[in-house]
Parts: structure tokens; C-alpha cells; sequence
């Protein structure tokens, strides 16, 4: 008897840590929002915009991006070519859930500054496959999640976690039904992301290039093709390069005169 006592406490010794470091969907969900993605950060962003001949548009934008307590400032400016030349872009991202995230496009040839609607943010963003919401975090507690599979892709152990919006609202607002996102275990950054959409089509994230910058890990480069059925209809490509964090910026140029003034 006190040799079987003692097997099974042996036994528990050893599958109580792994049990008690095991973590739920939604602790992943939260730990994938709580990595840290600098702050005060200056980048050059280069999009590139693939229709379903591979005929490539090529568009540079300067991005610049602030923390503001637990919510995020950031303006994109279109630094080329000439027809989008002085368009930017500005996003007041907030955490709170009950509070709707703010964007403004400023259009240099209506000399104009056009809101972006809640029922709007689905849309294309300046003809890309991301959207207008793309470009804002996810409210962690606006999803229902489930781990489907544990797996390896790319050499990178990862769970594989089913993301379904809790509301309509959600899924108005980010044109996606259901969401599949790869997170790697190592760091908690997403990798590669399948979204359903409501017309049926469905968008495939992938960061083709991921690095720590001044200790900070940042996807450099990230793709995202729309599919119907097995047919690519289009793609983009987002590079990011001259990356820097810790930068000296100041809350106050993040705002709309700003973007109306240009870099």
C-alpha cells in the first residue's frame, strides 16, 4: 500500500506543474494583447498591392506610433506615388470596449478629412486587403475562444485558437465571422491568421518575416491574400523597415490638423 501511495505521488509531482502551467484559450488570447509592441515608435512602411493578374502597385507611407496610457495613437502618412501623395491617415485606438476606436482619412486633393463610420471599418483601406479595422487592435473580451490543435508550423510550436465574435456589432465591424490565429508559444505573437468573411470569401495572415527590434518583437513582413474558394482575387504586402522605438514624440501631434498639415 505505501509503495502505491508513493507511485502515485510520484506520479502527481509530475503532471501537477505541467497542469498548473497549462493556460486557457482566453489566457493566451490576453497574453498574445499584452505583448510588448513599443512605444514613441518612427517606421518606413512600403505596401505593395496585388490584383489577380500579379499586376503590383507599389505605395511608401511613414508611420508613427504612440501609447497613450492603455490606449494607441498612430498616423500613416503616403509619402508615393503622386496619386496618394499627402493622404494620411490617424487612429485613436482605444482599449476600453464600450468606447468606439477613432479614424480619420484626409484627402488632399478634396482638401477634406473624412470620419471613418463604426458600419465603415470593414471596408478596404486604401485598396489593400486590410481593412479599416485591421489596422486597430481586437477587444480581447469582444471573442469567444477555443484552443483547436496544438501543432508546429515553420518550426515554431503553436496552438492553433478559434476567435467567433461574442456580437453582430463585432462582426459588422470587422467584416469576419470567425477567425483561426497561429500563436506561437515562444512569444505569444501571432504568426499566421485564417478570417472568415461575411460574403464567404476568407483572408490569410501571414508574418513572412518576424524579428526582435531593440528587443522588441515586430513583424516586418506581412501578408494578407483574399481567396474565393481556392483563386487569390488579391493580396497585399506590408514591409516596414527603418524601425525605430523610444522616439520623442509628443501626444499632441496626433491629431487631425496635424494629418491635415502633412509630415
Amino acid at each position: 500500500m505505501k509503495n502505491r501511495i508513493l507511485k502515485i505521488t510520484l506520479l502527481l509531482s509530475l503532471v501537477l506543474p505541467m497542469s498548473a502551467f497549462a493556460l486557457t484559450a482566453l489566457e493566451i488570447a490576453e497574453k498574445v494583447d499584452a505583448v510588448d509592441d513599443g512605444d514613441n515608435s518612427i517606421s518606413t512602411m512600403t505596401m505593395i498591392l496585388i490584383d489577380k493578374k500579379n499586376n503590383k502597385r507599389v505605395r511608401t507611407m511613414k508611420t508613427f506610433g504612440k501609447d497613450k496610457g492603455v490606449d494607441k495613437l498612430s498616423i500613416i502618412y503616403f509619402l508615393k506615388p503622386n496619386d496618394v501623395k499627402n493622404t494620411s491617415f490617424l487612429t485613436y485606438d482605444y482599449k476600453d470596449s464600450n468606447k468606439d476606436d477613432d479614424q480619420w482619412l484626409y484627402l488632399p486633393a478634396l482638401k477634406k478629412t473624412k470620419r471613418i463610420a463604426s458600419t465603415d471599418k470593414s471596408g478596404s483601406f486604401m485598396g489593400s486587403d486590410f481593412s479599416y479595422a485591421d489596422m486597430t487592435d481586437r477587444d480581447v473580451k469582444a471573442y469567444n475562444y477555443k484552443i483547436k490543435k496544438d501543432t508546429v508550423v515553420k518550426g515554431h510550436k503553436v496552438w492553433i485558437l478559434e476567435v467567433i465574435p461574442k456580437t453582430q456589432k463585432t462582426v459588422d465591424e470587422y467584416g469576419y465571422t470567425k477567425s483561426y490565429m497561429f500563436v506561437r508559444k515562444d512569444n505569444f505573437m501571432v504568426m499566421q491568421a485564417i478570417h472568415f468573411l461575411t460574403d464567404g470569401k476568407k483572408k490569410f495572415m501571414t508574418v513572412k518575416k518576424m524579428e526582435k527590434v531593440e528587443g522588441i518583437w515586430t513583424g516586418l513582413v506581412i501578408e494578407m491574400k483574399t481567396k474565393k474558394g481556392k483563386r487569390t482575387t488579391h493580396a497585399t504586402i506590408l514591409k516596414i523597415s527603418d524601425i525605430k522605438y523610444n522616439q520623442d514624440l509628443k501626444e499632441s501631434y496626433f491629431s487631425v490638423r496635424q494629418i491635415e498639415k502633412g509630415l
